[in-house]
């Protein structure tokens, strides 16, 4: 998906918890730099600050970034020759969206007043579906194959 013109992601959405890959095909990509390296941070105020280095592929220089809890990811670019591409002084920045869990698939039971809690996923619908169509074949052929031995031995005699 592309956010903005010449950047990439791998996702149509940016969530926390997740990794997420970027391909940069901007100013640098454009202009033959050797090496460019993404500059991330997190917030308001460019916390947890890391510099990554990214990895030169024929659509653009990419690379996979651990997507924290935040309500922000920011971002630019710099080459070797120190130049960079930090949309015109705005940077790059996008809404960090929470996880969202499948409540309904999980169900937790205390097994014990001191043992931890086990988790059980219940099966879904498609699931449940092969299971009962499963069942029903194996019940059917069962029925005809009795009835048909049955009919055979009474033809036996």
């Amino acid at each position: 998906m592309e956010l903005v013109k010449n950047i990439f992601f791998n996702t149509d959405k940016i969530v926390e918890n997740t990794e997420i890959k970027i391909t940069y095909a901007g100013y640098l990509f454009q202009n033959k730099s050797n090496e460019v390296t993404i500059h991330i941070g997190y917030g308001d105020n460019w916390e947890n600050a890391q510099d990554i280095v990214m990895e030169k592929t024929e659509l653009g220089y990419q690379a996979s970034v651990n997507v924290i809890e935040d309500s922000k990811l920011n971002f630019c670019f710099k080459n070797e020759n120190g130049e960079w591409d930090n949309n015109s002084g705005q940077n790059y920045q996008f809404k960090i969206e929470k996880q969202e869990f499948e409540e309904d698939n999980i169900e937790i039971e205390k097994q014990a007043e001191d043992a931890p809690l086990a988790v059980y996923k219940t099966p879904s619908w498609g699931e449940l579906f092969k299971k009962t169509f499963s069942n029903l074949i194996s019940y059917f052929s069962k029925l005809f194959s009795k009835n048909t031995e049955n009919a055979n031995n009474g033809n036996n005699e």
